[in-house]
Parts: C-alpha cells; structure tokens; sequence
C-alpha cells in the first residue's frame, strides 16, 4: 500500500538492550543457561562440593573399616549371603555421589557449565539428605544404629543440607554475562546426542514410576513409610527412604530428558548427573541376575519378575547410553536473526564496508576470526 505524499516513514521504535533481552528470552531472564560466574561464585562452589565429597568420603571410609570392601559391596548389590559385623551407612548411590561431588568441584574451577553443575549437584543433595532430618531420629534408626552414629550423621545431614541450598545461591547470585565473545559459555548436547538421551532417560523415568505404582498398589501397607520413611521400612542411615529416592531419581531424569532434547545449554549437566544416579540400580540389578543365574530358568519365572529382570538391563543400559551421549558438548549455536537488534521493519539494516582494491584483502571474510579467502578483484575500468 503505497504512502500518502508527506508522509514520513514511521522512526524505528529504540528498544533498551534490558528489554530486548527480557523478550528474546536471554540470559538476564532470570536463567542459568547463558551465564558464567564470577570468580568468587566458582571458588565458593568449588568449596561447598568439596565439603560434601569429604562428608560422603568419612562415611564410605567408616563402612570399609568397620564391614570391608568386599562384604559392603555384597551389601549394596543386595546379596542375601552377605554377613556383616556392624550395619552399613551407605549405599552405592553415595559411592557415586562422592564422584559427582569432586567432578561438579573440578567444574566450578574451569567448566563454562559451572552454574548449571552447581545446581544440579545443590539440587540432588537437597533431595537425598533432607529426609534425614526426621529419619534419623526415629525407633528404626536408633534400634539399628548407636546413638553417636545417629548424632553425626544428624549433624552432616545439616551441613549437607546448608551447603547444597548455599550451592544454588552461589550459583544463582554469581552470574555474569560473558566479557566477550571469546569467553566460553556453556554448550547444550548435539541433536543426535540430544534425542538419544531423551529417549533413554525419559524411558527410564518412565519405568521407574511405572514400578512405584505397581509398589503402592502391591503393598499398600507400607504407605506412606515407603516415601517418607518410619518404622516399617528399613533404609540407610545417611540416605532417604527408597520410595523417596526412586520418585527424585525419575523426576530429575525426566527433566534432564527433556532439557535434552531442547538441547539446552544445562542438559548436559543435569543429564550426566541423572544417568550417573541411575547407573547403580541398573549395574546392581544385573549382578543380582547373574549372581543367581536367573535368566537360566527366565522362561520359568512369574511375568512381573521378568519385566523386573529386564528392567534391571534397561536401567543400566540407559544410563550408559545418556553417559556416553552427554559426554562431550555439542557444537556452537549459529545465532538466530534477533527481532529486537535490527531487521525489517526495526531500522536500517546494518552497512556492509566496501571492498577497496588498493588496501589488500579489505574486511575478513567468514567467521573464523578473520581467516578466510580474499574477496574476489574487482573488474578494471573500461578501456584498461
């Protein structure tokens, strides 16, 4: 529609650089994803992780004295001839905890992702150690357990608690845009790494749920001790009730499924740390079956315990699958065209300098910090 004479062309409306990045959705809408830390954020961090390592550490350490490697890993597998001395404290879940503690701690020294492996590690051990707030104190507890050993692991419970919530602050107050375009920022997976890792830990979220359901509707008694925890269950000293851990671990697979195949830029975290958790149900459960020889007489057993023995090889098999596809990043973003910085109907579009033949290969060309071929020479003037 053509303008009437006179009229001006209506001046492009300036749009403050808060705002545009408030509506693009960027990295100051409140979001960890294209952030880094400061300093101080990742010295604060790398303290708090290493202060639960060494908490998860004491306790791995005082099971190994008073039981032994060897009957503690027989323990944790669920073995039923395993015999021990003095009841352990632990689980195979806080022998992979103590890794991700020291991982997240080497990552918030170095890692472009460190706010999002703060998060998640402050996340997971909010999850696991708040039930042992009020678990610890309990009948069960105090009956198996001396009461010295209740009171400290009472007192790390605390601390644990204090320093995963204090992790996720560090890593929510020490934010800061990158300096420059040099400096890293965090890298979602790869397509094809992204929806292998959906699939596998959202598929074992699933199956994890599908099993809680059929746990409450098969023995209806032991609810809601089984989520909670009370005296008709038995659990760890230092880890939750086992229908607590078991709905955690689905829920935070599922959504690091998800952020998967967003690709998003703390998908990688948030799914190493889900596939890492999840990896010693399955490995344990496969031990079990060979241990037994269970799948000599497969066809002979009940159908609910076939699909808990193929559970048992899915669980692990997904959690290496997500391992192996999360491991490395995937490859930078090329950015989008940003509504908000100029285009049609925004403003100008942006002047390309001219190529001037006499000052040598002009501006660089491509994007790889200004090595690319020379444009091509322009045409003589007629008559040369």
């Amino acid at each position: 529609m053509d303008r009437p004479e006179g009229c001006d062309a209506p001046r492009p409306v300036a749009v403050p650089a808060a705002v545009r990045a408030l509506l693009s959705g960027g990295p100051r809408h409140g979001s960890i994803a294209g952030v880094i830390l400061t300093r101080g954020a990742r010295a604060t961090g790398a303290v708090l992780s290493a202060v639960l390592a060494v908490i998860v550490a004491s306790w791995l350490i005082r099971d190994v004295d008073a039981i032994g490697f060897g009957q503690l890993w027989r323990y944790w597998a669920g073995l039923h001839e395993a015999r021990t001395g003095a009841m352990p404290t632990t689980s195979g879940t806080d022998l992979v905890l103590f890794v991700v503690y020291v991982a997240v701690t080497v990552a918030a020294l170095r890692a472009a992702s460190a706010a999002s492996a703060l998060v998640v590690a402050g996340v997971v051990t909010l999850a696991v150690r708040l039930p042992g707030l009020w678990t610890i104190g309990s009948h069960r507890m105090e009956a198996a357990y001396s009461g010295d050993l209740c009171s400290r692991a009472l007192i790390c419970a605390f601390v644990a608690v204090a320093a995963g919530a204090a992790m996720i602050i560090t890593a929510g107050a020490g934010r800061r845009p990158p300096a420059d375009s040099y400096e890293r920022t965090p890298l979602g997976p790869g397509p094809g790494a992204g929806v292998l890792a959906f699939l596998a830990l959202c598929a074992a979220g699933a199956v994890l749920i599908a099993w809680e359901i059929r746990q409450v509707v098969r023995d209806p008694y032991f609810f809601p001790d089984w989520y909670v925890g009370g005296d008709r269950i038995a659990q760890y000293l230092t880890g939750p009730p086992p229908g607590w851990a078991t709905v955690v671990l689905a829920l935070l697979c599922v959504a690091a499924g998800i952020s998967a195949a967003a690709r998003a830029p703390h998908a990688r975290p948030f799914g190493l740390v889900g596939a890492a958790v999840l990896l010693p149900g399955g490995v344990f459960g496969v031990v079990r079956i060979v241990h037994y020889d269970l799948l000599e007489h497969f066809g002979d057993q009940s159908t609910e315990l076939r699909l808990s023995l193929l559970s048992s090889f899915f669980q692990a098999l997904a959690a290496l699958a997500a391992l192996i596809a999360l491991a490395v990043p995937g490859p930078v973003r090329a950015p989008g065209q940003d509504p908000w910085g100029g285009g049609p109907g925004w403003g100008p579009a942006p002047v390309t300098p001219p190529h001037h033949p006499g000052y040598g290969y002009g501006y660089p060309q491509g994007g790889s910090g200004g090595f690319g071929p020379p444009p091509p020479p322009s045409q003589p003037p007629p008559g040369w």
